[in-house]
Parts: C-alpha cells; sequence; structure tokens
C-alpha cells in the first residue's frame, strides 16, 4: 500500500500522525492538524473494482467543519463536501491508480484544525483458515468469526467514543476560558463602579471653603 501526503500553501508544518492502524484490510486511520488558509492532500494506490470506504470528523477547530474533495486519477470528482463536520461515503473504484482525498480549511482566516481520517481499502478477508474451507465451517469457527467481527465493532465505538470525548473537552475548555474571560471583565467592572462612588461620596462631604473677592 503506498500513502503519500502534500501540504500547500501555509500548511507547510508536518500533518500531526497519532495513529496508524494496518489490520487485514489496507486501512489508514490518523489525526492531523490542518492550519488556517491550508490544504491537504492523501494519496492511495487502489485497483479496479476495489470497494473504499472515506470517513473522516473533524475534532477541533473553529466551527468544527472542513471542505472534502475526493479524485479518481483521471481528476473526476466521486465526492465532494463543503464545510461539513463529518460524514462518511463509500464507493467501488472504476479504474487503477491513485486517489486523492484533499481537505480544506482555505476559508477561515485564523482557526487551526484537528481532523481524524479513516480510509478503509477492500473488504475485510476472513480468518487464517476459515477462508479456505471447502466443507462447512464448524460451530467453534463460526463462533470466533462472530467474535471477529464484534471486536471490530468494540474498535469502532472506542473510537468514536474518543472523538466525542476529545471534542466536549475542547469545547468545554473554550466555554471556561471565555467564562474566565467575561468574570475578569465583570470584576474590573465592579471594582472601577466602586471607585466611582466612592470619590463622588467623597466629593459630597468634602467641606468647601467660601469664595473670597478681593478688591
Amino acid at each position: 500500500m503506498r500513502w503519500g501526503a502534500r501540504v500547500s500553501g501555509a500548511a507547510f508544518g508536518a500533518a500531526l500522525l497519532l495513529g496508524l492502524l494496518a489490520a487485514l484490510t489496507e486501512a489508514v486511520e490518523l489525526t492531523f492538524e490542518l492550519p488556517d488558509n491550508a490544504k491537504e492532500c492523501f494519496f492511495q494506490e487502489i485497483t479496479k473494482n476495489t470497494t473504499c470506504t472515506l470517513e473522516f470528523q473533524v475534532v477541533t477547530g473553529g466551527h468544527y467543519d472542513v471542505d472534502v474533495i475526493l479524485e479518481a486519477p483521471n481528476k473526476e470528482v466521486l465526492y465532494r463536501k463543503v464545510k461539513t463536520q463529518f460524514d462518511s461515503h463509500t464507493f467501488t473504484a472504476t479504474m487503477d491508480g491513485v486517489y486523492s482525498a484533499c481537505f480544506s480549511n482555505e476559508f477561515s482566516t485564523f482557526s487551526h484544525k484537528l481532523v481524524y481520517m479513516d480510509f478503509s481499502v477492500g473488504d475485510e478477508p476472513a480468518l487464517p483458515g476459515i477462508g479456505e474451507h471447502t466443507t462447512v465451517i464448524t460451530q467453534m469457527e463460526s463462533s470466533a468469526q462472530e467474535i471477529h467481527k464484534s471486536l471490530n465493532s468494540v474498535a469502532d465505538y472506542q473510537t468514536h467514543h474518543r472523538l466525542r470525548e476529545a471534542q466536549g473537552r475542547k469545547r468545554a475548555e473554550d466555554l471556561n476560558s471565555r467564562v474566565l474571560t467575561w468574570s475578569i471583565c465583570e470584576t474590573v467592572a465592579v471594582v472601577f463602579c466602586a471607585i466611582g462612588q466612592v470619590l463622588v461620596l467623597r466629593n459630597f462631604f468634602t467641606e468647601r471653603r467660601p469664595y473670597t473677592q478681593f478688591n
């Protein structure tokens, strides 16, 4: 499996790779940083008639949205989404070649994004030894296959749970920062009001000397 990445414009910083899993299927699962005014593309070589799935989600940053374009080797646009937080797209390759998935944050001028992507290529093969059966599989083999499917589902649920947890934590931190800023502003305003009231009251009770006119 060949996997490449290209960063254009202001996105010259290297992508932050948090996870790279190579299971029985050809799959790439990673989380990368997408700076503001940046576009980042990933490339995958796929053979004809192969079923693929592209899944993505914006974890943190801005309004949690990103532009996504999936192109075939002949530059045909297979999938396009504008300012989307998360989505999943399954397609079948119509030709051999290198397919590209581009994530754009060019519409944002100051918000960095953290984007999760999972690109699965091909169907998952059966467990070793089970797919080679010429007879009916035994009950133990059937149970092992079901357990294998259940474990894959658990892994997917855990991944999405971690993404939601990271997104919720980031929103809580942003909310806490805004509340703290607003509280500081209110405290400063109260202090200034108190000082102003003291000065006004002091002015009321200050003894004023009568004005004497000299001839």
